[in-house]
């Protein structure tokens, strides 16, 4: 690959990542630009993990002014599909970010084989005929060297002969495999003579049935890396004691000005799964909607909760690029859409659960027109007008037969003011066979409305409202942590014992401002005192499903 002839410039440092870079640069281990990749493997969608990697290496190739290039790493063809293709692709797109060049590993296989025959000529690999198991056992532990395998002394004309015979298909899945001779007694494992290349006839989706051995992971990706040009080579945490394999491959390999492998703690969350495996049988089992399930940490589901992409790269940078593993509080992620649609979305008045009033002394033919601001701090986002007629529907919260203390909404005999419109006072309710209120008989001030007579008239409480006839039929879906409690977990934990059954409440008579009843999609709003919502694919011209993306801060509620 040719290298534009541009010189990587040294920039502020803002992590560890880039104060190594910025040394490489010095030190004149950067010949030309800064290059990065994206490495997905194909088996599932990108989850909020995969953003910290990608807003490391695109940011760091934008940064520098270098290129970063997506590779899908496609080496394992009975896990992967080009429906994560795209879908990668897709979020990729959504997040703000882009590629310089697409690849996929597979395009480097042959490439790949011709460096292990380099490296079986050179005395540097050998067909072992041990079974995986019998390969775990002759590894040895961490306290024992491992074992020489018996097939480790074989010739290069016997290996090369075995080596090209796997690979026309002489032998079954499992029967033999192409290990790195290195050294069976290193305190890294992964230098115990490591497997290279494994058989797996399967059909790839990209090569079809041209290969039945595929290389393994630690042996293809430094290749591919070094044959694109990559200069630093950024990776999680767990990849820290596979350094020593990697330098080991593109050194050998003879690259002239190979890859620097740095790692960096991955993004863990609380009270989610961040572990692929686990969100798969999530979905396969059922326990959530799909991919795109709003409680999911991926991309898709975070789309269709209605956090932004600007929300994703803000709690990313918050959180930190370190090398020490932690785990994120997820109200974190909370806070930085809060920030961001606290100044953005348009405010709008929605019942979730209500509760019918009748103003008794308002005339039953008359309806008035209000106009109310859509942002209190920013009236150049304009107004909207919203219907007022005598029957009306508050939150069934918003009021109590019998109040607690320091309760500032509606009771029996006590006032509150609509927000944007009058005062009402409750003089009666209704209840139904089984002592549960349906109904509340109230009366209004007709001079308090912004500029009557009793427009100053200080009540308590303000609650919001809509009216009944204009008001449009909805449902809200409310939706809480995947697990049980708020803590984290790690790629090995058994989750399912602690998954939130509780984490999805439909409100299915619910009613909304007919302004926003059929708003464009991903349309964000503050529903007034309830929270951050977005309009759901599901909703239909008569049906509009909304999905709350964040809880307000409850000035009421008090810990118990």
């Amino acid at each position: 690959m040719m290298n534009p002839p541009v010189k990587a410039e040294v920039k502020p440092a803002e992590n560890f990542i880039e104060e190594i870079i910025n040394r490489d640069i010095q030190e004149g281990r950067v010949v030309h630009h800064i290059q990065t990749r994206l490495p997905p493997e194909p088996n599932g969608y990108l989850h909020i993990g995969h953003a910290k990697n990608i807003y490391i290496n695109y940011g760091i190739a934008k940064k520098y002014g270098g290129l970063c290039n997506l590779r899908f790493d496609d080496t394992n063809p009975t896990k992967e599909d080009m429906e994560f293709v795209h879908a990668i692709m897709d979020d990729i797109h959504w997040l703000g970010a882009d590629w310089a060049e697409l690849h996929y590993a597979s395009e480097y296989f042959e490439k790949n084989y011709e460096f292990a025959e380099k490296l079986i000529r050179e005395g540097k690999a050998y067909v072992d005929d041990l079974s995986a198991e019998e390969i775990r056992a002759y590894r040895g532990t961490l306290t024992e060297p491992g074992r020489p395998s018996p097939y480790r002394d074989r010739s290069v004309e016997e290996n090369l002969d075995l080596f090209r015979r796997m690979r026309a298909g002489e032998f079954p899945d499992g029967s033999r495999v192409l290990r790195a001779k290195i050294d069976m007694a290193s305190p890294n494992m992964n230098m115990r003579d490591p497997v290279l290349y494994r058989i797996k006839h399967a059909h790839h989706q990209m090569t079809g049935d041209a290969w039945c051995i595929y290389p393994m992971y630690d042996f293809s990706h430094p290749l591919d890396d070094a044959l694109e040009g990559v200069t630093h080579s950024m990776c999680s945490l767990e990849y820290e004691d596979h350094r020593p394999l990697y330098d080991w491959v593109v050194r050998e390999a003879g690259f002239a000005h190979p890859p620097r492998q740095i790692e960096s703690a991955r993004l863990n969350m609380t009270g989610t799964i961040m572990s692929k495996r686990y969100l798969r049988k999530l979905v396969e089992e059922g326990y959530v909607r799909g991919w795109d399930d709003p409680r999911m940490p991926t991309l898709r589901g975070l789309r269709r909760r209605g956090y932004t992409p600007a929300s994703i790269w803000e709690f990313i940078r918050r959180a930190g690029v370190a090398k020490a593993a932690s785990t994120v509080d997820i109200a974190l992620l909370e806070a930085c859409i809060r920030d961001e649609l606290g100044e953005s979305a348009p405010r709008a008045m929605a019942v979730l659960d209500p509760l019918k009033v009748v103003i008794t002394n308002y005339p039953a033919d008359k309806k008035e027109t209000l106009v109310l601001g859509n942002h209190p701090a920013h009236p150049e986002m304009g107004t909207r007008e919203v219907t007022f007629g005598r029957e009306i529907y508050i939150e069934k919260a918003d009021f109590m037969k019998e109040p607690v203390p320091k309760y500032f909404r509606l009771k029996p005999q006590g006032e509150v003011r609509l927000f944007g419109a009058y005062i009402i006072k409750c003089e009666d309710f209704v209840e139904d066979a089984h002592g549960n209120i349906v109904e509340l008989h109230c009366t209004y001030d007709p001079d308090s409305y912004a500029g009557g007579p009793t427009a100053g008239r200080k009540v308590k409480g303000t609650i919001h409202w809509v009216e009944a006839d204009s008001s449009v039929p909805a449902e809200i879906r409310l939706y809480d942590l995947l697990l049980t409690d708020r803590e984290g977990g790690g790629e090995h934990d058994d989750y399912m014992d602690r998954f939130n059954a509780d984490s999805l409440t439909f409100m299915t008579d619910a009613r909304v401002e007919r302004s926003i009843a059929a708003p464009a999609s991903e349309s964000r709003f503050q529903f007034m005192r309830q929270g951050y919502f977005i309009l759901d694919p599901d909703s239909t011209p008569d049906h509009p499903v909304y999905n709350r993306i964040v809880s307000l801060k409850d000035s009421w509620v008090k810990k118990a």
